[in-house]
């Protein structure tokens, strides 16, 4: 479900599934959870690949986020789809987003977002 790389300090995590919903959000859970336990810099995670986002994956991300300890899940690429769902549920003000990679990776993580 998640691909993960480096990209000098920052961890880049790529959901591979089209969909997180119930069926698939633990396991994000779970492999979110593995991915990051001996990484303390910055998360960006990739979600080119997911058309479908239900309450049960936007459960996910936050349990995820929580994970990190105070730091900042970056989430990148958001298709029409789940960038609607995080707005409607005013996540994007809870995350910071970012249009595609590149855009994330020429970020310091530190403050606002530059996703439209």
């Amino acid at each position: 479900m998640l691909s993960a790389r480096k990209d000098g300090s920052v961890l880049i995590l790529e959901v591979d599934e089209n969909r997180i919903d119930a069926a698939s959000a633990i396991h994000l859970k779970d492999e979110f959870r593995a991915a990051v336990a001996d990484h303390d810099g910055r998360v960006v995670m990739d979600l080119r690949s997911v058309n479908f986002m239900d309450s049960s994956g936007l459960g996910a991300m936050v349990a995820a986020l929580k994970l990190l300890g105070g730091r900042k899940l970056e989430l990148c690429t958001l298709t029409p789809t789940v960038d609607k769902v995080f707005k409607l549920t005013r996540m994007d003000k809870v995350f910071m987003l970012h249009t595609d990679m590149a855009t994330a990776l020429s970020h310091d993580g530190s403050k606002g977002q530059d996703a439209a």
